[in-house]
C-alpha cells in the first residue's frame, strides 16, 4: 500500500525555512530530465539551483520574525504560525493582509515566478472554502479529503504546482478518443489502495521543484472522457512520475551580470509523464465525475483565489518594468522631454488600470454562502482579459523607449576584465553621471526582460497565462452585471414616447 501523505518525512510541520526546502528536495528519489540527462539533484544542477534558491528565499521571506504580522496567520488546528498564502479568507481585512504578503513574496523575484508556493495555494484555499461541491450523491468522502489535504498543506508549508492542460497531441479529439487512449493522463486500474494514473500532462511549471503536484483538468470534458474528470494530488518523487523540463534558461546564462533575472528566476516548465502512478485514495479529490471537475474551477472560489493571487504577483511585475523604464529615461538624460515623459506616462497608465482592477476586486468582495469572503468576480475576470494585452504593449513601450541601447552592450561581463576592451566601453558605452558599468548593467536588467530566451517565454507566458481567450471571455460573460447595464437601458427608453414627450408622473 502507497504511504499516505501524513507520513512524509520530508516535512517538519509549520513554517518553514529555506533550507528546510532545499534539504526536502535533495535525493529524495524524484525523476528530473533535462538536456538527455536525468538529474540527480536539483538543488546543485546548474539548471534548477538558483530557482531552487529563489524558492527558498520565498520560505525565509515567509518564516523572518521581522514579517511575522504580515506574512503569518494561527492555524486553526494548531495556534502556531503559519503561511498567510493558506488563510481562509473571511472578511476584506484577511483579503488586504493576504495581498499584503503575496505582495512581499513577489516583490523577491520581481513578479518573474508565476508558480511560487503561494499559486496554486490559492486554488486549494477556493476548494477549502467550498467543500460540498465535492460532495457525490451524498458522499464526503472527497470533500473529507480534500479538507485533510489542504489542511496538512497549510500546517507543513507544502509546495504543489499543477498539470492541468493536456498536452496538444490532437484538440479536434476528445481526451477518450486520443490514439491510443492514454496519451492524456488519466485512469487506468482502480485497486484497493488507490489508483493507478497513465499518460501525460503539460505546462507544470515549477514541478521539478515542488513537493507535490496536482494532476486534473481545466479543459471541458464530455462522455466517454470520465477517466479524465479527475482531481489527484501526487508526490513530485512518487515512482512513476517523470519530469521533462524545457530549455534552461538559468543554465544559458552567462552570469547573474548579464542576465540577472534568467539567471535567477527561471521556473522550467515540463511535461509530466505519470508511468502507472499508484496514488493513494487519500490524494484523491475528484474521481470520474465530469460534473464534479468542471464544477470545482466555477462553483467554488478556487478560480477566483488562485487567479487573484496571480494578479497581485502581475502588478508587482507591471511596477518593476515602469521602474526598469524611468531609471533608463533617467540615465539617458531624456526624462525630462515631453514626449519621453508621455511614454512614460503610457506605461504607468496600464499598471495603474491594472493595480486598480486588483484594488476593485477587494472593494467589491463578496460573502459567500459559507461565510467566506471572496474578491469580485467582475474586476477579476475583467483583469484576466486585459492581462494578455497590457504585457506585450509595456514590452513594447520599454523596448521604444531603450532603442538600439538594447543591442549595442557588451558581449558579457567578462569584457570588463580585458583592460582594452574595458577602456573602449568606459569611453564610448555611458551615460551623464553613470559609468560605463552602471549603465550595462541596467541595459542588461532591461534585455533580459524584453529581448532574451527568457523574456520571450514570460511574453508568451503573460498572453496564454489565463488560457483560451474565449474562455476567459465566457466568464467574464457569466460575471458581468448586465443586469445594471439592462436597467440603465430600460430607463431610458421609458423616458419617451412617440411623441418625443415624456411620460406624465402622478
Amino acid at each position: 500500500m502507497p504511504a499516505s501523505y501524513e507520513a512524509d518525512n520530508r516535512f517538519p510541520g509549520g513554517l518553514r525555512r529555506g533550507e528546510d526546502y532545499i534539504q526536502a528536495l535533495q535525493d529524495d528519489g524524484r525523476r528530473v530530465f533535462i538536456d538527455g540527462e536525468e538529474v540527480s539533484d536539483v538543488t546543485t544542477h546548474p539548471a534548477f539551483a538558483e530557482a531552487v534558491h529563489s524558492i527558498a528565499n520565498i520560505y525565509d521571506i515567509a518564516c523572518d520574525p521581522a514579517n511575522r504580522e504580515l506574512m503569518t496567520y494561527p492555524s486553526p488546528a494548531t495556534g502556531v504560525p503559519v503561511n498567510r498564502s493558506w488563510q481562509l479568507p473571511r472578511s476584506r481585512d484577511d483579503l488586504v493582509a493576504r495581498r499584503g504578503a503575496i505582495e512581499k513574496l513577489s516583490e523577491s523575484n520581481f513578479g518573474f515566478m508565476g508558480r511560487s508556493p503561494d499559486h496554486v495555494a490559492g486554488f486549494f484555499v477556493g476548494w477549502a472554502m467550498a467543500p460540498e461541491v465535492f460532495i457525490e450523491d451524498g458522499n464526503t468522502r472527497f470533500a473529507d479529503n480534500l479538507v485533510k489535504f489542504y489542511e496538512f498543506l497549510r500546517d507543513h508549508d507544502g509546495y504543489i504546482t499543477y498539470t492541468i492542460v493536456p498536452p496538444q497531441i490532437d484538440r479536434s479529439k476528445p481526451a477518450h478518443q486520443q490514439n491510443p487512449s492514454d496519451l492524456y493522463a488519466g485512469v487506468v486500474e482502480e485497486r484497493d489502495d488507490g489508483i493507478v494514473i497513465r499518460g501525460a500532462q503539460m505546462l507544470g511549471t515549477g514541478t521539478a521543484l515542488s513537493d507535490y503536484v496536482l494532476l486534473s483538468t481545466i479543459r471541458p470534458l464530455g462522455p466517454g472522457d470520465e477517466n479524465f474528470a479527475i482531481n489527484v494530488a501526487i508526490a513530485c518523487n512518487a515512482p512513476g512520475v517523470r519530469i521533462y523540463s524545457r530549455r534552461s534558461y538559468g543554465q544559458a546564462a552567462s552570469s547573474v551580470y548579464d542576465y540577472p533575472l534568467a539567471s535567477r528566476f527561471d521556473e522550467n516548465d515540463a511535461l509530466v509523464v505519470y508511468d502507472n502512478v499508484l496514488v493513494p485514495w487519500d490524494q484523491v479529490f475528484v474521481y470520474k465525475n465530469i460534473d464534479i471537475c468542471r464544477d470545482q474551477w466555477w462553483a467554488t472560489p478556487a478560480h477566483v483565489m488562485g487567479n487573484n493571487q496571480a494578479q497581485i504577483r502581475f502588478t508587482t511585475k507591471l511596477r518593476f518594468m515602469v521602474g526598469v523604464a524611468q531609471r533608463i529615461a533617467e540615465m539617458n538624460g531624456v526624462a525630462a522631454l515631453p514626449p519621453v515623459q508621455a511614454l512614460l506616462a503610457d506605461l504607468a497608465v496600464q499598471a495603474s488600470a491594472y493595480e486598480g482592477l486588483v484594488d476593485a476586486q477587494i472593494a467589491t468582495a463578496t460573502t459567500t454562502a459559507n461565510g467566506y469572503v471572496e474578491p469580485g468576480r467582475q474586476a477579476l475576470y475583467a483583469a484576466m482579459m486585459m492581462q494578455s494585452e497590457i504585457y506585450p504593449k509595456m514590452l513594447n513601450l520599454l523596448r521604444e523607449l531603450c532603442g538600439g541601447g538594447l543591442i549595442q552592450l557588451p558581449s558579457s561581463v567578462a569584457d570588463f576584465a580585458n583592460p582594452d576592451i574595458r577602456a573602449d566601453i568606459e569611453r564610448y558605452i555611458q551615460s551623464p553621471d553613470h559609468s560605463a558599468q552602471e549603465r550595462v548593467k541596467l541595459m542588461k536588467l532591461a534585455w533580459d526582460l524584453v529581448g532574451s530566451e527568457f523574456a520571450g517565454r514570460h511574453d508568451q507566458y503573460e498572453k496564454f497565462y489565463a488560457g483560451a481567450p474565449f474562455v476567459v471571455k465566457m466568464a467574464m460573460y457569466r460575471n458581468y452585471d448586465f443586469a445594471t447595464s439592462r436597467r440603465l437601458v430600460d430607463e431610458a427608453l421609458a423616458g419617451y414616447d412617440t411623441t418625443g414627450r415624456l411620460p406624465k408622473t402622478d
